[in-house]
Order: C-alpha cells, then sequence, then structure tokens
C-alpha cells in the first residue's frame, strides 16, 4: 500500500491557494502537514479526501484514485461537526453506516472506545439506578465532543487515518489519552497524516514531514535528515555570570539571552570547543553546555520566513 499525491493544484479566482504540492508515503507510520494559517494545509486535505475538487493533481492509493467510497478512510476535521441537538449513540450509528460498518460491530465498536475514551457517563448513563439514552452532543464539553469525534474517524477501522489539528484544546489529560490512541495506531500499521501546529507533537510522532507556505511546499523529506543536514549548531549555555566577552571574543551569534542563560548559534563543533574552553579558563560556573540540531520548530520559522520575506 503506498499514498501518493502528484501536484496538487487548488485555485479560487486568480489566486492559487495549493501549488503543485506532492509527496508520498509508501509505508505505514506518520506523514506531517505543517503551514501557517491559510498555507493550504486543510485545502489539500479536503481534495484527497474529495470534499472539494481538485484544479490539478491526482490523489493515488495503492495506485488507483483514492475514492472515499472504496477506501476505508478516518478523518478528524479541524471544525468539529457533530449535530448538536441529536443522541450520540445514534450520531455513531450513522456515521458507521456511512463506512458500511454492520450494526453488531459498530455496538461493539462503540463500546470499546467509550471505555477506551471514558465516554461511558455520556453513551450510557444511568439515572436513578436505570439505563437511560445518550447524552446529545450540545451537553458535551469541547474536549469530549473531539473525543466523540475521534471515535466517528476510527470506528471503521480505517487504514488510512487524517488527523487535522487533533490535539488542539485538549486538556493535558486528554491530550496524552490522544497521544496513546495515535501510537496505538501506528502500531496496527495504519497510515496516518497529521496536520498540526503543536511542533513537538509532530516531532514526537512524525518521520516525513512537508512544510507549506503560501500554498507552496518550501521543505519536505524525512525529519531526521533534515536535521542531520543542518548541523549541531545550536547551543544552549546556562552559567553562573556574563558570557558577553567570550561570545564577542568568538563571533558567536546570540540567538536569545536571558538572565545566566544564552541561546546561540555556532558554526560547527570547532567553535564550540574553543568558546568551552574559554569559558572553562575564565573560571566562571558552568551549569549547562548543550550542543544540538535545531528543532523543527526553528526549522519551521526559518523556512517560513525565508517564504514571507
Amino acid at each position: 500500500m503506498a499514498l501518493e499525491v502528484k501536484n496538487l493544484v487548488k485555485k479560487y479566482g486568480d489566486k492559487t491557494v495549493v501549488d503543485n504540492l506532492s509527496f508520498t508515503m509508501d509505508k505505514p507510520g506518520v506523514f506531517a502537514l505543517l503551514g501557517t494559517n491559510g498555507a493550504g494545509k486543510t485545502t489539500s486535505i479536503r481534495m484527497m479526501l474529495e470534499m472539494l475538487v481538485k484544479d490539478g493533481g491526482e490523489v493515488l492509493w495503492d495506485g488507483k484514485p483514492l475514492e472515499t467510497n472504496c477506501v476505508n478512510v478516518g478523518y478528524l476535521a479541524e471544525e468539529r461537526g457533530l449535530y448538536p441537538k441529536y443522541s450520540l449513540m445514534d450520531q455513531l450509528i450513522y456515521f458507521a453506516k456511512l463506512k458500511n460498518v454492520p450494526l453488531h460491530t459498530a455496538k461493539k465498536r462503540i463500546k470499546y472506545w467509550s471505555e477506551r475514551l471514558e465516554l461511558d457517563e455520556y453513551l450510557y448513563p444511568v439515572v436513578k439506578g436505570k439505563k437511560a439514552p445518550s447524552k446529545r452532543a450540545d451537553q458535551l464539553s469541547k474536549g469530549n465532543q473531539q473525543k466523540i469525534q475521534l471515535m466517528a474517524a476510527l470506528i471503521s477501522d480505517p487504514e488510512l487515518i487524517i488527523l487535522d489539528e487533533p490535539l488542539s484544546g485538549l486538556d493535558p489529560v486528554n491530550t496524552d489519552l490522544f497521544k496513546g490512541i495515535i501510537k496505538e495506531q501506528i502500531a496496527a500499521g495504519k497510515y496516518l497524516i497529521m496536520s498540526s501546529h503543536q511542533m513537538p507533537t509532530i516531532e514526537e510522532f512524525c518521520e516525513d514531514i512537508v512544510i507549506l507556505s503560501r500554498g507552496k511546499s518550501v521543505l519536505q523529506g524525512n525529519l531526521n535528515e533534515i536535521k542531520k543536514a543542518y548541523g549541531r549548531v545550536n547551543l544552549y549555555v546556562k552559567v553562573e555570570g556574563d558570557l558577553d566577552a567570550l561570545i564577542e571574543k568568538n563571533e558567536i551569534q546570540v540567538v536569545n539571552k536571558t538572565p545566566n542563560e544564552y541561546q546561540l548559534k555556532v558554526t560547527g563543533q570547532e567553535q564550540a570547543d574553543q568558546f568551552l574552553r574559554d569559558i572553562m579558563d575564565s573560571k566562571i560556573p558552568l551549569i549547562r553546555f548543550e550542543l544540538r540540531e535545531p528543532t523543527l520548530h526553528e526549522i519551521f520559522i526559518e523556512k517560513v520566513g525565508e517564504e514571507n520575506e
């Protein structure tokens, strides 16, 4: 199995909002679509799912056009969309039916995910010792509505799962719960596409990325290889004292400075080693000296900043 997105284009009048986007997922795992608001992420996802008409390009699953009535796809949209006045159970049964999930299978999966996502009190409420109808969507918090929508995305046991800002608005407990489920789906050999503004989450899950800016891909590839290409040039130093004179002597770029802590950029290992020797010779108490590759956040800011200059 493989997902191939080839030269995807979307235009609104004279404005091109997605400009020849291409990427391939040739093995299970997580692929990240990154970009600022309005960069074209959600538009690309909607074209992949046939929710928007493409103005160019194609989306293939296992070498054939991806058609959602033929391929088992689960989708958690950024804009949450439950029917507020309808029973949660009825909605989940309805969503399962749309995916051709038999009723008895749907009920088993709803029960499993209800327990997994801690939603029994809403889907299987008990009032005065008796079973009561499930709650309506508008009786749930936004976080619990998000859990219901994740259930709807997973109820068909999809091969391809698309998560658009899946952790947006969740508290720390539910964030960890969602992360655990995402890890389970990865372990089960699923193909996941994730769009998120939360760079640490992307680094935690994703092997391959594409960064969009103004509809164009400005960087894509394997995240580890991208980081290696930048090299270990980010230096973090914490001391009990002032390093300004030594930084100037070694001609090191200051990225950020707080009391007693410095974020620096060096040309490489040799410059970092010389700077460390100078600190030791100066007898300034050293608390932290860390040389590392840039974070995805730093890479993102650099690439999107360059594009918008």
